[in-house]
């Protein structure tokens, strides 16, 4: 608060005050500043089935990672992983090539709400594995195996005519692409598989190679 006065002067000593006002000033405020929003940076178009790198800043308390398709509502997804402390996460993508999206949810009142979401494209998986065409029975087959290397795929040496969910010794290459496998113990036709295990395509064989045990 401060006063105003106008005075006249009437000679070297003399004052008269004309008028006086009482100014009330406002103490100065502080807008409080804006909790920043979170953020999601992914790749666009990966291949089917491949893991998704996906970085998220400032993600509030209970927030999750989906993948959906985009006429899916909040509730429903293909994947949902929930987020940890850290600011990164990998996703297992649709082993199905098509349009999806990326969502970043949270829960409220029991129920999920979709923050932010992101298109994301997936292409037809492929792959290929190589090794020797011939192996003498429990000898060590050197074996190479390279497609979207999701988290489940594996590569495995299995009788000719087994079904695609048939196993036998494996590597996942998702932790290496080379290996070597055990060759089995009976002689016969077999052949070396790659195999992606991904939502919306389980045991779903990509590609073959023939071995035969002697």
């Amino acid at each position: 608060m401060s006063r105003i006065r106008h005075v006249a002067m009437r000679g070297p000593s003399r004052r008269t005050v004309l008028a006086a006002m009482t100014v009330l000033t406002a103490a100065p405020s502080f807008a409080q500043p804006r909790p920043a929003s979170p953020a999601l940076s992914a790749s666009r178009s990966v291949m089917a089935g491949s893991m998704l790198g996906v970085t998220v800043a400032r993600a509030p308390s209970g927030a999750r990672l989906a993948i959906a398709r985009p006429e899916d509502p909040a509730d429903r997804a293909i994947i949902v992983l929930p987020l940890t402390a850290g600011a990164t996460a990998s996703l297992l993508t649709p082993g199905e090539p098509g349009l999806y999206e990326l969502r970043l949810t949270q829960g409220r009142d029991g129920a999920p709400i979709i923050l932010l979401r992101q298109p994301l494209a997936t292409t037809p998986a492929s792959a290929t594995v190589t090794g020797p065409a011939r192996v003498a029975r429990g000898n060590g087959l050197p074996v190479r195996g390279i497609g979207p290397n999701g988290a489940q795929d594996r590569v495995t040496i299995v009788p000719k005519d087994a079904p695609t969910e048939a196993t036998g010794p494996s590597f996942f290459p998702f932790e290496n692409v080379e290996a070597t496998l055990e060759a089995p113990d009976e002689p016969g036709a077999y052949e070396l598989r790659y195999v992606m295990h991904a939502p919306l395509a389980e045991h779903r064989v990509l590609a073959r190679q023939p071995v035969t045990v002697e």
